[in-house]
């Protein structure tokens, strides 16, 4: 043997030996830990965690991809022909792995250093690289993914069928607009299903499969037809598709139907959504048998919860029926010069954009990001009714969405605290930011039951009288009322009309009647937040909350004076349904008021439904039901709010825009009454509408005592004597405004003065 066949025969048994041991050190697991067959047999990829309403129905999922599973004999025989023709057309002759196409790979990647050599990919690949994804080994790294591939395909090819690998595939493969699985493509690009999908669909969706966004139809439909053309070519080509309707399928254009279907979809997304967070904290402390942590995309957890299905859905539709129409009144109001269309506002919500933060932290000079932010592109918008494609800029987008309205409303059961329904916002597509649990805004008038509650526990009379006459307090603070009518400053009001009316000149004189800090102690005793402002401003609701706490606070009214803390989830099984976490109630032990005190609030807050500031419950929505409630408004129409109190559910309903700077435009439209209250309204209404909540809707409060019946058993009104009024010292405030008086009227208060 000559020695340069020695030498050819020596290199050629080194590499050999080399790639040898490279194979088997990826083999044994060296790169990274390889499914075994065991494993493999088992699989069942990303098992969805479930949760369900208190009844027991599915309300959502979550998992990894946008996946819908379908069976193989569900799967149309073009659509499988037009895979095999153009992804694998030896798919039913290898056993996992094309080797020629594996050869020419390595050749050319590892020998000659073509990165770009691609190949050599089997359908049975293809979804080893879909199950279990690919990591970064550097230079390497598509050697010895391919490798890895490999090896998973030939035990898939061990264990399963071509029609099971197929099936597997077509449930597990990438497609465009972060799309996973067949069904989930048809239904979004084409609104069908995959066994109605035609020639023209499957073959457009299997031809986004070489590069999804490049040949996203959506986005580029000239490059998509043209690829989808190819596919066609590639069924003609191997005898899956004759030639006369290859010639007529190509000419066909692509018909595309699409909807958007992803998890901000479905029943209670922000509840869903605030349930996982929590999710994620509770399984950080919870082990499997094997000592792992649990996976909530993985693990095919059980995840129970207080939601009622059906209440859930009326309150959606409710809150959708109102926003509507209240964001159609809003832009109303503010004519042609909104202030979400003003410059400098817009410059304010660049500027605190994520997308300018993040461009300012790399080194971008202001001028570049400004222009990098205007710079348009295709975008969808929400608006009522309607979503559409237009060409727009980041800057396009955040004034748009600038103008909306939000709501955020949840119902709870008093007695537990049990979260019944959970509305966070009008889309959770658009607007990611919850206003049940996540928000907490100041609360206006619906501090005000927190005083009086404390003045009645305090011993002061419901029907003590108080002037409506504005007053000033140290500081230059001087509470106003709302509204534009003007007010008789000599009219007085017992406190169950004050509360009724929402009256603030009142509201503050029983706060200081009872003392701040009594009124303060009195919240915290009803579960409010510990950071009460400690200004007797909080008599108008500068306490900040959420929706929820403001439930769980309000529930004390309706439960022997025990407020709850709002609770969701009841328990948690693993997949063979062992309960791995369980979850009870949170109620105080000990009530916050007394029975008195408790049943002169309901009926105080009865008279504002009935004939205060939520009258309207009455005389416009006609609703029957035993309710007591408020309203509030804040400072500067900034948040509408009202509680709804029934003695089975309290409901709590917020309304406002994200933007702080933005507010309603007047009280008008602002008002609690208008713009939070319709949405209860309109829930109740479907409620009464539904025999299976009459346990709810029917129920009526237990009737007051003959002691609280005379308690509050007052003239609604009165106005001051002459006499009283000149000579009063209990209701003359630390400083008044200066009156007008005539001469004649100063003449008479002289000689009193000197007769006394």
């Amino acid at each position: 043997m000559t020695p340069l066949k020695k030498w050819v025969l020596g290199s050629l048994l080194g590499i050999f030996l080399i790639f040898g041991f490279f194979y088997l050190s990826i083999y044994w697991g060296w790169w990274g830990e390889i499914p075994d067959t065991a494993e493999l047999r088992d699989l069942k990829q990303n098992e969805a965690t479930e949760v369900f309403s208190a009844e027991g129905k599915l309300i959502g999922k979550y998992y990894i991809f946008d996946r819908q599973p379908v069976l193989y004999e569900e799967l149309p025989q073009h659509l499988i022909d037009a895979l095999i023709a153009t992804e694998d057309v030896r798919f039913y002759e290898h056993s996992g792995i094309d080797n020629r196409s594996l050869l020419r790979v390595f050749i050319k990647t590892i020998l000659m250093g073509d990165e770009s050599s691609g190949g050599g990919s089997t359908i049975t690949l293809q979804l080893a690289k879909n199950l279990f994804g690919r990591n970064d080994y550097g230079k390497l790294s598509i050697v010895v993914n391919k490798l890895r591939e490999s090896i998973i395909a030939r035990r898939l090819e061990d264990i399963y069928t071509k029609e099971e690998i197929i099936g597997l595939y077509f449930n597990t493969v990438p497609f465009s607009d972060n799309t996973y699985g067949i069904e989930s493509a048809a239904r979004k690009f084409f609104s069908t299903t995959t066994k109605d999908l035609n020639l023209i669909q499957a073959a457009t969706l299997v031809g986004t499969l070489k590069a999804s966004h490049y040949y996203n139809p959506r986005l580029f439909p000239q490059r998509s037809l043209e690829r989808r053309n190819v596919v066609l070519h590639q069924m003609n080509k191997y005898g899956f598709l004759p030639s006369e309707a290859y010639v007529e399928a190509r000419a066909k254009p692509i018909d595309l139907n699409y909807q958007y279907f992803n998890n901000n979809g479905g029943v209670a997304p922000y509840f869903r959504s605030q349930l996982k967070k929590e999710l994620a904290r509770i399984l950080d402390t919870l082990k499997t048998k094997d000592g792992e942590p649990y996976n909530i995309y993985r693990d095919g957890l059980q995840v129970h919860t207080t939601i009622d299905y059906e209440m859930q859905i009326m309150a959606e539709e409710a809150m959708e029926e109102h926003m509507a129409a209240l964001q159609k009144q809003f832009e109303k109001a503010y004519g042609n010069n909104p202030p979400w269309m003003r410059d400098d506002l817009l410059q304010e919500a660049l500027e605190e954009s994520e997308q300018y933060r993040s461009l300012a932290a790399a080194g971008w000079k202001k001028e570049k990001i400004l222009d990098s932010l205007h710079r348009k592109t295709d975008m969808e918008f929400f608006d009522w009714g309607k979503k559409k494609l237009i060409k727009a800029s980041i800057a396009d987008s955040l004034q748009h969405y600038m103008k909306f309205l939000n709501m955020g409303m949840v119902n709870l059961d008093p007695a537990n605290g049990a979260v019944k329904s959970w509305v966070g916002g009008i889309n959770h597509r658009y607007f990611k930011y919850d206003h049940v649990m996540q928000s907490r805004r100041q609360i206006g008038s619906t501090f005000k039951p927190v005083v009086y509650t404390a003045a009645v526990e305090a011993g002061i009379d419901p029907c003590t009288y108080y002037s409506v006459r504005e007053v000033t307090y140290g500081g230059g603070w001087t509470p106003k009322n709302s509204g534009n009518e003007e007010e008789d400053p000599y009219m007085n009001y017992p406190m169950s009309t004050a509360l009724a009316q929402s009256i603030n000149t009142i509201a503050v004189k029983v706060l200081y009647d009872v003392g701040l800090q009594n009124v303060i102690d009195q919240a915290k005793k009803m579960m409010f937040p510990e950071d009460i402002p400690k200004y007797p401003s909080i008599a108008l609701g500068t306490a900040q909350m959420s929706a929820a706490d403001l439930a769980g606070s309000y529930a004390s009214f309706a439960n022997r004076g025990k407020a709850a803390k709002p609770y969701y989830l009841t328990r948690i099984e693993d997949k063979y349904g062992n309960t791995i976490a369980e979850f009870k109630p949170q109620v105080a032990k000990t009530p916050a008021f007394s029975s008195t005190t408790g049943q002169v609030m309901i009926e105080m807050m009865k008279e504002t439904v009935n004939s205060g500031t939520a009258a309207r419950l009455r005389f416009k929505y006609q609703l029957p039901n035993d309710i007591a409630g408020k309203t509030g408004t804040t400072q500067d129409n900034k948040d509408g709010w009202f509680v709804g109190i029934t003695p089975h559910l309290i409901s709590v309903t917020w309304a406002g825009t994200d933007d702080p700077r933005i507010g309603f435009p007047s009280t008008y439209i602002g008002q609690g009454a208008n713009s939070a209250l319709p949405a209860f309204a309109l829930f109740m209404q479907k409620m009464n509408a539904n025999p299976h909540f009459k346990e709810i809707t029917q129920a009526n409060f237990p009737a007051p005592s003959s002691t609280v019946q005379m308690m509050l058993n007052c003239e609604p009104e009165k106005r001051d004597n002459f006499l009283d009024r000149l000579f009063s010292k209990s209701d003359k405030p630390k400083k008044e405004k200066k009156e007008k008086k005539d001469g004649l009227f100063s003449k008479i208060k002289g000689i009193f003065k000197k007769k006394n």
